[in-house]
Order: structure tokens, then C-alpha cells, then sequence
């Protein structure tokens, strides 16, 4: 079928529809990337004080957490009649009911991360006389970051869906394509817009993904570490362990007629815990 009776004919895959299209999509796309970008940048500058309200007074968690969640429920039709009147029909009207809906899992992640924070990390920085403020910046978040980076990415792949509802007022991005596609089942449009929005979250992850692995390479270095520990303590067992036929570590055949070669010391370290092999092949755990 030539390219230009896709259209006519209303396939799903439609070439025609990508070229005579191109800047309506790209249009679309922009304005969904920022009300994503939007949403998302404020609600953790929202989360982010909330979550240290609610560690430095326990007694303001439970509402904290109770409030978040009760507004996550709240379906978006009735969210956005509800901010209908402050701020009419406009972007800054989806972007505010965005930004509430995230707050539940960005509020719940920065929480869990601080709580994470050995003791001990807290308790030396403090002797080495690091003030509240310095604790939280140089060595809490840091080490909180892992968790706050996953909720980030769970909130922004939700956001990237949830923009699409803002095309009941007219600010939903590619929402708006498919909304207006809906109506008369425009196959290409309904389907292109589908697919830009799925693209759309998995390279705003897979970039998340990228900056945390930028701001935490302690997670590399400690993977890359525990995978050598492990490798040199399977290798020193291979070295000193008994095999088929061989009596523990010296070597000896089940006869006892083979001669010991001489003994060979050996150190195995998996994790922080070191085991070093003594001249019999035996094993003994180390602080």
C-alpha cells in the first residue's frame, strides 16, 4: 500500500502520519518533558523538608505519611476540580496536582535512606565534631543517596504517565494527542503517542540511573570488591582444599602412599572477614 494511503486507511503504523506530523509530536513531547521536569523538581523540594520534619519529630511521621498517601488516592479528575479554582485552566494546574502525587513515594524513600544510615557513621562524624548541618549534607545524604535515587526514578516514570491526564485541561503533552485521537480512534496518533510516552520514561530512568551511578561509584567500587573477594577465596579453597581422593589440605591420597609436598600458606578474604589457610589446608576465620 503506498505511504500516502496509511492515512486513508487508518493503519496503526503510518509513515505519512510521522512526516506530516513531525512538529505536532515534537511540540507534544517538549511540553510534557517540562511539565515532567516541573512536577518532579518540586515535589522533592516539598518531600525533602517534609521527610526531615518528620525524622527530627517522630510524632509528625505518622501524619506526614498519612497525608501523602491520602492524596495519592485522591483520583485526578477530582484533584485537578479541586485546584480548579486556584489556578484555573493552565499548566501550573497539572503541575500542582503532579507534584502532590509524587510526594507520597519521594517523602517514603528519603525517610527510608536516612533511616539506613549506620549508627556508627553518625556517631564518628560527630566525634570528629561535625555540626547537624554538616552530618546531613557531607555524610547522611551521601550514603542515603541510593534510596532517595530510586524513589526519584519510581516518581518520575509516574509522573511521565500521570502528565497525560492533563489533557482534560488541555496540558497533558502527548495526552493531548491521545485524547484527540480517542475521539475519532486516529490509529497512528493514538499509537504514537503511546510509544513516545513509554520512550519518554525509560530514557528519563536509564538517565537517573546514569546520575546516580556518577554520584555513588562506592556502590562500583564495593560491587567490583566483593565479586574479586569472592573469586580469590574460591580459588584459595580450590588451592588448599582436599579433592576427590585427598585427605584435607596435604595432598595425601585415600591410601596414605603419597608422599605431603611441602606445606603452603595461603589467605582468602571474602567481604571484611579474612580466612587463611594453614599448613594443613584448614581454615580459620580472622577480624
Amino acid at each position: 500500500m503506498p505511504a500516502q494511503g496509511c492515512l486513508a486507511a487508518n493503519d496503526w503504523i503510518c509513515g505519512e502520519y510521522l512526516r506530516s506530523r513531525g512538529q505536532e509530536l515534537i511540540d507534544a513531547t517538549v511540553q510534557h518533558v517540562w511539565i515532567t521536569a516541573a512536577s518532579v523538581a518540586i515535589g522533592l523540594l516539598v518531600a525533602f523538608p517534609l521527610a526531615l520534619l518528620a525524622r527530627a519529630r517522630p510524632s509528625f511521621a505518622a501524619p506526614v505519611l498519612g497525608l501523602t498517601t491520602l492524596l495519592y488516592t485522591i483520583p485526578s479528575l477530582a484533584m485537578f476540580s479541586l485546584l480548579l479554582p486556584l489556578f484555573g485552566l493552565s499548566a501550573a494546574l497539572v503541575i500542582t496536582g503532579l507534584v502532590l502525587y509524587s510526594l507520597t513515594i519521594l517523602v517514603r524513600n528519603i525517610m527510608a535512606g536516612l533511616a539506613a544510615v549506620p549508627e556508627e557513621a553518625r556517631e564518628a562524624a560527630l566525634g570528629m565534631g561535625y555540626g547537624r548541618g554538616r552530618l546531613l549534607w557531607e555524610v547522611e545524604l551521601p550514603l542515603a543517596l541510593p534510596a532517595l535515587m530510586a524513589g526519584l526514578r519510581i516518581a518520575t516514570v509516574s509522573t511521565v504517565a500521570l502528565t497525560t491526564v492533563g489533557s482534560i485541561v488541555g496540558r497533558g503533552g502527548l495526552g493531548n494527542l491521545i485524547a484527540d485521537a480517542l475521539q475519532s480512534f486516529f490509529k497512528a496518533q493514538v499509537l504514537t503517542a503511546s510509544v513516545l510516552c513509554v520512550l519518554l520514561a525509560v530514557v528519563a530512568d536509564l538517565l537517573l540511573l546514569g546520575v546516580q551511578r556518577l554520584l555513588t561509584p562506592w556502590t562500583r567500587i564495593r560491587g567490583t570488591r566483593d565479586m574479586r573477594d569472592i573469586r580469590d577465596a574460591r580459588d584459595t579453597s580450590t588451592s588448599h582444599g582436599g579433592g576427590p581422593g585427598q585427605g584435607g589440605g596435604s595432598g595425601g591420597a585415600s591410601d596414605g602412599s603419597a608422599r605431603p609436598g611441602p606445606a603452603r600458606t595461603g589467605t582468602a578474604r571474602v567481604g571484611s572477614v579474612g580466612a587463611t589457610a594453614g599448613p594443613a589446608g584448614a581454615t580459620k576465620a580472622g577480624g
